[in-house]
């Protein structure tokens, strides 16, 4: 079993997305620049979605271009991939539009999501699963021919908001139906931070024998935690412990559902890749992050999300 886990920097996707201040532009694609500097595996930067829908992320094609320079120099340095969320065919048309207009794909993989809950699924793309899914037959066929990997989301493996616990089996259940539609890898997302180690490691070994061990490699199986609760961190060495070598984490601890949060207390987000990187070495385990850089990379996170949300208070 292998001593490095590889970390996905989700921040400027999963972790700016539900901001509801401006941030700017150009502040998103030099978070991009940091946490690419910092030494992750992957920079998840943005996502192909309706601007109506989360118009935080209606500058995806402008901050990719404006990220490009960065790509390239972290390509050259150590090979960080980024990638960005294409829900359905209509984001795969204005990611190979900017394709067209930069002469080069600006993403080494793309992401499509789907959920564990009917309800949770239907509230945010108003489809059931099987729907949602049979949208990504498209994106997933126009990704191999391009030469894209692609990562499928499973959302609220462990809770979710409106329907409470999840069964492990529903949840293997919706991870098979991703591996036949052809996705790459797997990431089990505890949306609303419930987890808690039991729970994850029943999750896993559930998940583990429903696909086979040869989906338990760090290219094919990710885990992704919020911290709700604070329970994230406990979960991270659960799933080491079970041979998880990659994780999702949000520089400055970004994020978090909205579902989660209450009127008078706003849930904490994903686990701050911070965090995940020191568990990872108090595990005994590598990454190949630096983390001075990636402390440059969450100070600037933190100042440019409390400017925005000074604009709105």
């Amino acid at each position: 079993m292998s001593d490095r886990v590889r970390i996905t920097e989700v921040g400027p996707r999963d972790g700016l997305q539900n901001e509801s201040g401006v941030i700017p532009t150009e502040s998103k694609i030099r978070l991009v620049e940091l946490c690419a500097r910092s030494g992750v595996d992957e920079v998840e930067v943005t996502s192909f979605v309706s601007p109506k829908w989360v118009p935080q992320l209606g500058d995806g094609s402008d901050v990719l271009r404006g990220s490009m320079h960065a790509r390239n120099q972290a390509r050259r340095r150590d090979r960080v991939a980024f990638s960005a969320l294409v829900p359905n065919d209509r984001g795969m048309a204005s990611l190979k539009t900017l394709m067209d207009q930069l002469g080069t794909l600006p993403v080494d993989k793309v992401s499509v999501f789907t959920a564990a809950s009917e309800t949770f699924n239907r509230t945010n793309t108003n489809a059931t699963v099987a729907e949602s899914i049979q949208r990504f037959q498209p994106v997933v066929s126009e990704a191999r021919r391009l030469g894209l990997r692609v990562r499928g989301y499973v959302s609220c493996v462990v809770a979710c908001p409106f329907e409470g616990a999840i069964a492990p089996d529903r949840v293997c259940e919706v991870a098979r139906m991703l591996v036949d539609v052809g996705v790459d890898e797997i990431d089990l997302g505890d949306t609303i931070g419930a987890g808690r180690p039991e729970s994850i490691g029943a999750l896993l070994l559930s998940v583990r024998d429903a696909l086979g061990r040869e989906w338990w490699t760090p290219e094919r199986m990710t885990l992704h935690l919020h911290d709700t609760f604070g329970r994230a961190e406990a979960c991270v060495r659960t799933g080491l412990d079970l041979g998880v070598r990659s994780f999702d984490g949000s520089v400055a601890g970004l994020g978090g559902c909205p579902y989660a949060s209450t009127p008078e207390r706003r849930a904490p987000g994903n686990i701050s890749t911070e965090t995940l990187v020191r568990t990872i070495r108090d595990a005994g385990l590598t990454t190949g992050v630096d983390e001075d850089a990636l402390g440059e990379a969450a100070a600037y996170a933190r100042s440019i999300v409390a400017k925005s949300r000074s604009q709105v208070s």
